[in-house]
């Protein structure tokens, strides 16, 4: 489990492709302090941990992962954000991330509000996720609290501290961006569909 608070940006040095897999060779200041078999949220993805040479770390995207995030738009000496799995005596600073993507989102507004930024993400209202005023949401890994909600969209405003520390700094209109729910809200809207 994550809660969204990203510690570290890692740099893809070397994408694989391996039959219907793809192996991402991430650098970053976290690799030398990871462990083979360790879950580790890439862009808000759960991914293991295979293997770490020095300040380098590699993991594995299966068909299905590629299919349901953004992974597969990654290029080599692009940023990914990093976070490793909360411990149980931490403070939880975001909310409760999964690691588990549930869509992808494109941004379709970038507005810069003099010195905070205000982004607008669209994404398939048709697999039934929702977002509500003041929630939560990961948006690439990263805890965020929505406004605007609506059926097919909503925004996020960002300080200039997450701008500096995340790779939201690299999204523009188009980019696509992974979205995980808030897990709440899904087991509340699964009851709900339940009684109906």
């Amino acid at each position: 489990m994550f809660t969204g608070i990203i510690e570290t940006l890692g740099t893809v040095t070397k994408i694989e492709r391996e039959q219907t897999n793809m192996h991402l060779y991430i650098q970053s200041s976290l690799s030398p302090e990871l462990k083979i078999d360790q879950s580790v949220s890439h862009n808000g993805v759960c991914l293991t941990v295979v293997e770490i040479n020095g300040e380098i770390h590699k993991v594995t995207a299966i068909e299905e992962t590629l299919q349901k995030t953004n992974l597969s738009d990654l290029q080599e000496g692009q940023s990914v954000n990093i976070e490793r799995c909360t411990v149980a005596n931490g403070r939880f600073d975001g909310h409760i991330v999964q690691g588990h993507v549930d869509q992808t989102a494109r941004c379709i507004s970038k507005e810069d509000h003099d010195g905070s930024w205000l982004f607008t993400f669209q994404y398939d209202p048709s697999l039934h996720n929702i977002t509500v005023e003041k929630g939560s949401i990961s948006v690439n890994g990263i805890s965020l609290t929505v406004v605007n909600s609506q059926d097919d969209r909503f925004s996020v405003a960002i300080i200039p501290y997450t701008i500096d520390h995340t790779n939201l700094k690299h999204v523009n209109i188009g980019t696509r961006v992974n979205l995980e729910f808030d897990i709440i809200g899904k087991y509340i809207a699964k009851i709900m569909a339940l009684k109906n």
